[in-house]
């Protein structure tokens, strides 16, 4: 299995697919099993200390918040902002959801929020640990505005088909093996089929399995573009390094939809994950 480090998933995209399990369906009645419960919170935050909830009149911890989150069915998607391209992201945390590169958008009968993620990291660089606080701030119903950002989830998985060749194209021209010794080991869990080891509930049916392999795969392109974009390499001009960066931010963009339209879930209307 591949090990967390190597294909990280955003916080918020774990978050925002334990809720959706959570969650009741529209129409049906049921309270969530606290030990589930707990085991979402304990798979959001893996190795961080406990997460702590900021912003929330009547939560001030990770536990407490998807207590109260999931009693009733819930609207829920997480989006990947980047400067110059916010994907979605509601403008009262725009700037804050692009500087921690994540955010989860949840709406319920009583409301919609953003939660942005503020993560402190401390220790060496040998054993780093983190500190993490969810700022929760009230924000207008956000579907419309996310759907037309970020599409549904067949489209996303075809703009990924396009973006692996760029990718692939880019690691190749870096031979980046050849320079760098310590991307052996990253590169081969690129090439892996093997589903990552991650910490997401348990997938039932076609559906959910189709949306965790658009992530892998997401997830892979993000780590081939963090390998490609690290170094130049020794043999690459300016005008070539200029192309490359500017196709990677294109396939950066495409994975980070993908991952966002996987983890999107409505209360109401289609599932955008079953559109074609």
């Amino acid at each position: 299995m591949e090990s967390h480090s190597t294909l990280p998933l955003p916080r918020a995209v774990v978050l925002a697919l334990w809720v959706q399990a959570l969650a009741p369906q529209p129409g049906a009645a049921r309270t969530p099993d606290d030990a589930l419960i707990r085991r979402a919170v304990a798979a959001v935050r893996q190795d961080d200390e406990p997460h702590t909830v900021e912003g929330s009149d009547d939560a001030s911890t990770l536990l407490e918040l998807l207590t109260r989150w999931t009693r009733g069915p819930v609207e829920v998607c997480a989006v990947l902002p980047a400067p110059g391209d916010v994907l979605g992201t509601p403008a009262a945390v725009s700037a804050d959801a692009t500087d921690a590169q994540e955010c989860l958008l949840v709406q319920s009968a009583d409301g919609a929020w953003a939660l942005v993620p503020e993560i402190t990291e401390f220790g060496s660089v040998y054993e780093t640990g983190h500190l993490v606080a969810w700022h929760v701030t009230p924000v207008p119903a956000w579907r419309t505005q996310v759907l037309a950002a970020v599409g549904p989830l067949a489209d996303a998985e075809r703009d990924l088909r396009v973006a692996l060749l760029t990718a692939t194209e880019a690691l190749a021209s870096l031979d980046v093996a050849r320079w760098r010794e310590d991307a052996a080991e990253t590169i081969a869990s690129l090439r892996s089929t093997t589903p990552p080891d991650w910490p997401l509930p348990a997938v039932r049916g076609e559906a959910e399995a189709r949306r965790v392999r658009v992530l892998a795969q997401a997830a892979r392109l993000r780590a081939i573009v963090d390998l490609a974009t690290a170094d130049d390499g020794g043999a690459v001009n300016l005008w070539q390094a200029d192309q490359r960066s500017t196709a990677l931010r294109e396939v950066d963009r495409a994975a980070r939809r993908a991952m966002s339209a996987a983890t999107a879930r409505y209360a109401t209307g289609p599932d955008p994950s079953t559109l074609r």
